[in-house]
């Protein structure tokens, strides 16, 4: 009597369907997340920055003028903003304001490859009808990969 015998494992044809599966969704996933490590590292700058901002309107709501601060150990001792050391790394050359209120950080590293070199500004306007202050956001970061990098207002 001749028994059927039973299959055992895949055939090729599986097997290939199945890399090709994966190699699919790694093509996918892995440019979204480079891209997003890229923004949580980018992160750390844009939030010191948003602190330093917000320093920089209580001294000038107690003094009535924006401190110019031309490193970042002036912006913790002037405004009594911590900036943490990942950030102060991120931001390479440094973090400085000037007298108008405007934060700017002139070359970002250690973030990665197309936002490294990057400045990044931070800007105070007057709006007419509520007189607060709205920040505005700038530099050549707007310029890398049509602008997805920057932050939004």
């Amino acid at each position: 009597m001749l028994r059927k015998r039973g299959q055992k494992g895949f055939t090729l044809i599986e097997l290939l369907i199945v890399i090709a599966i994966i190699g699919i969704l790694a093509a996918i996933a892995i440019p979204m997340y480079q891209a997003q490590t890229l923004k949580a590292r980018l992160s750390e700058v844009t939030n010191a920055m948003s602190n330093v901002s917000s320093g920089l309107v209580a001294f000038r709501n107690e003094n009535g003028y924006f401190p110019a601060c031309g490193t970042i150990a002036l912006i913790n001792t002037s405004l009594g903003v911590g900036i943490s050391t990942n950030a102060a790394s991120r931001a390479g050359a440094g973090m400085t304001t000037d007298g108008a209120g405007v934060i700017t950080v002139t070359a970002i590293r250690n973030v990665g490859s197309p936002v490294d070199g990057s400045s990044l500004i931070l800007t105070p306007t007057t709006d007419i009808n509520t007189q607060g202050i709205v920040w505005n956001w700038s530099g050549t970061l707007s310029a890398v990969n049509g602008g997805a990098y920057m932050p939004r207002k």
